[in-house]
């Protein structure tokens, strides 16, 4: 009998895969400690699959672990469970490396507990692992300008003198995290690397650019820009934009992800460069801003020159390389994206009502 384990499983990017999972192994497991800043209830989501079985646990607990593996056997591990916020993470880091670093080693001692070595782990890690990047200079020439320092930010200094950002591809970038968060995913990717090689495991490594679309949580102050956009446009008040509007993202929609990760569950060998997963364009954040006034006929989005420590410029990738191994294109662009979300969230809100 095959078994898929999601860790984190009830959470947005686990109940998109939920409904997928189910048609390719005989049992799919969920784990997850369903944590108030995630979930607004204890309850089960009513968005994970019925054909997938919930475990409430935490990635944290030995004792959890050796509960579950008494009785799953993974076949393929998809290792989602995280803590995900960068400004969080700069006040909470111990608990950012407990779940992301302690966590995935309690994963992977347990599964040696267990005699349950799976075949795979596919881990979904993020494009946070590359901080500011590589920026390109005049001459093409590239150099790694490093985190934005708390001097610059006060001044308005956005952007590093005479250089120009360039989209993130492992392949060709070398990770230099400006955020505690950055660096705990980093050290993930790492870990679970060293530990399948030896053991002779398949890791499939992802990063992901910033995921949005219907799902996501409405109430996690940490993640998720785009639904806080669209919630205090959604009431009529002005969006705030930070720095000077410029900040580039790349926002990738869920159902394009959950493709992408299906795809290496099912079809990827190890990947020795973690394959970069966006939509493949850069939007500004006063962009997206505009987009959301425009979909609420809010009030125009205002610059209010705010910044927060360990934040990049700039974040997209190229994502070239993850197209012609996974046989998978983005299908959903942000301005459909935005719809699509704003619709959700819509049905969502007007049903407290």
């Amino acid at each position: 009998m095959t078994t898929c384990l999601v860790t984190g499983g009830a959470g947005f990017i686990g109940c998109a895969l939920s409904s997928v999972l189910p048609e390719h192994f005989d049992r799919v497991v969920a784990l997850d400690n369903m944590h108030p800043q995630v979930h607004e209830s204890p309850e089960r989501p009513a968005a994970l699959d019925e054909r997938v079985e919930l475990v409430v646990g935490d990635v944290t607990s030995a004792a959890d672990w050796d509960a579950l593996l008494a009785d799953v056997k993974p076949t393929v591990v998809v290792h989602l469970a995280a803590e995900t916020g960068t400004a969080q993470s700069l006040t909470e880091a111990t608990r950012h490396a407990l779940v992301n670093v302690v966590g995935t080693t309690e994963m992977l001692d347990a599964l040696v507990r267990h005699d349950a070595l799976p075949e795979k782990v596919v881990l979904t890690s993020s494009r946070a692992v590359y901080g500011e990047g590589a920026w390109a200079a005049a001459d093409g020439s590239l150099t790694y300008p490093g985190q934005r320092s708390d001097a610059m930010l006060e001044a308005g200094q956005w952007d590093f003198p005479g250089l120009t950002p360039t989209p993130f591809e492992s392949s060709r970038v070398t990770p230099t995290p400006t955020s505690v968060y950055g660096s705990t995913k980093l050290a993930q990717e790492n870990v679970l690397t060293s530990w399948c090689l030896a053991l002779n495991v398949t890791p499939v490594l992802y990063r992901l650019q910033n995921v949005y679309g219907p799902g996501q949580s409405l109430s996690n102050p940490y993640t998720g820009i785009v639904s806080f956009f669209a919630q205090r446009a959604k009431a009529g008040e002005v969006i705030p934009v930070y720095e000077d509007g410029q900040i580039i993202r790349d926002f990738v929609y869920i159902d394009d992800v959950a493709r992408a990760i299906v795809q290496g569950v099912l079809h990827s060998g190890a990947n020795r460069h973690a394959y970069d997963i966006g939509s493949g364009e850069g939007t500004s954040i006063m962009r997206l801003a505009e987009l959301i006034a425009e979909n609420y006929g809010a009030p125009a989005p205002q610059v209010n020159g705010m910044f927060r420590n360990g934040d990049v410029r700039a974040a997209s990738c190229d994502i070239s390389a993850a197209e012609a191994a996974l046989d998978w294109h983005p299908q959903v662009m942000v301005e459909e994206g935005v719809r699509r979300l704003c619709t959700f969230i819509d049905s969502v809100l007007d049903s407290r009502v």
